[in-house]
């Protein structure tokens, strides 16, 4: 099998869809011997700030010299991204090899596993050839019910900012949510939460009361932020000052507290994470999509958030760091999104939008988007590809403009190759 058709083979039609439950992962992962019993997890959930938690957590744990495996979902660039170790994306010839090794055995179940479930076990398969010391896992959807959740008791499981979003799948109450998510800490284990409403947190109480699972509450404000540039934040955490974040937001502040939380939780059950390892891991952190700088003349953003948390995270850091140059939104969105967390605020701020259509078939037409967004009392002019969008927001914004691009994850990959490769 070739890396294209391993690819093929992964989006083939009949594995797509969202299916909740654990039967068809376990009985896949059991045909191939289990290979997710043989590694060590830090498992996390959450709306918002799951990858970059995770991409945080994996970034130190590297430098404090483990051999560590990176789970996550969606990709920017190639498909390769969602699996990584030591920060280096699977190799073609080897996803094709698992791939190849895992495609019989699927075909062989009664219940065919669908698309995550399947890259899932690839994932597992992947971590454990490369003898992974632990691995920061992601979780697609949920939690009770999503694939990743077949594994044994993790080492800690983290619970990260929660909001309303999948609301059909997970339930319309942040507390249904949250009690869908609170299913990955299992017993005697250790949990790490994002601070949250009062009912929030009473749920994740009780789950670990209920398998006798440490909580350990995010200290927000031991974060002391120092100063902030479109390099990086500058923060104190406890001994340790200066260092250097260079995922830049004020929430990036919040979840950087998850992180360090984890790091001293972890350092509880004999983990050898020092202090330097934790500022070299936070230093070197990667995040891809999320309020990325990807050109500076004129200053170009990047962000793929898409609900209303996200947003509102957004906004704030427009104001913080770009509404001091004329500034030009490029977007596109999903027909099936909230126009109006989406465009309100940021239509207040906006000198103009362009919009483009994603490259999904869910998406709503930079037409149609043009026509809501003039509705709004806000100057828009559509685009009929995602290169042309990208042309015309850098010739709007001029030397002293600035260029922030939102709306939907799925365009994030083909912005970033446009601002590359175009001649501007």
């Amino acid at each position: 099998m070739t890396y294209n058709e391993a690819l093929n083979y992964i989006h083939s039609v009949t594995w797509k869809g969202s299916r909740p439950g654990l039967e068809r992962t376990k009985e896949l992962l059991s045909l191939m011997g289990n290979p997710e019993k043989k590694l060590k997890f830090i498992h996390i959930a959450g709306t918002n700030g799951k990858g970059s938690t995770a991409s945080m957590s994996a970034s130190i744990l590297q430098k404090a010299g483990y051999t560590t495996g990176l789970y996550t979902s969606p990709y920017i660039f190639e498909f390769n991204e969602r699996m990584r170790v030591d920060g280096k994306n699977i190799g073609n010839d080897e996803l094709a090899e698992i791939a190849e090794y895992i495609k019989p055995l699927a075909d062989s179940m009664e219940d065919s596993p669908t698309e995550f479930e399947l890259v899932t076990c690839i994932a597992f398969e992947y971590f454990y050839r490369h003898k992974c010391d632990i691995v920061c896992l992601e979780v697609g959807m949920g939690g009770e019910l999503d694939s990743t959740n077949v594994i044994e008791p993790p080492v800690a499981s983290v619970i990260t900012n929660i909001g309303l979003d999948h609301t059909e799948f997970l339930g319309d109450t942040l507390e249904k949510i949250a009690e869908t998510k609170s299913k990955i800490i299992k017993n005697n284990s250790v949990a790490i939460l994002y601070r949250s409403t009062e009912g929030v947190e009473r749920v994740i109480e009780d789950r670990c009361s209920e398998v006798n699972a440490k909580l350990f509450k995010a200290d927000f404000d031991a974060v002391i932020p120092v100063s902030a540039s479109l390099d990086y934040q500058v923060i104190d955490w406890k001994s340790l000052k200066g260092i250097k974040l260079p995922l830049l937001g004020e929430h990036q502040l919040k979840n950087v507290a998850v992180v360090l939380t984890l790091m001293e939780a972890l350092r509880e059950r004999g983990y050898n994470v020092t202090d330097e390892n934790i500022r070299d891991g936070l230093e070197s952190a990667v995040w891809q999509g999320r309020f990325e700088i990807v050109r500076r003349d004129p200053l170009f953003v990047v962000d793929g958030g898409h609900n209303p948390q996200c947003i509102e995270s957004l906004v704030k850091n427009v104001k913080s760091y770009v509404t001091m140059r004329p500034l030009v939104v490029l977007t596109g969105v999903l027909a099936d999104k909230d126009f109006s967390s989406m465009y309100g605020e940021m239509s207040e701020i906006a000198d103009e939008f362009i919009t483009v259509t994603p490259p999904n078939p869910r998406a709503l037409s930079a037409d149609k988007l043009a026509e809501y967004l003039i509705g709004l009392g806000a100057v828009a002019t559509p685009c009929e590809t995602v290169e042309d969008g990208v042309a015309l927001a850098i010739e709007k914004a001029g030397e002293s403009g600035a260029v922030v691009a939102y709306g939907s994850l799925y365009m994030v990959g083909d912005i970033e190759k446009a601002v590359k490769n175009g001649d501007f």
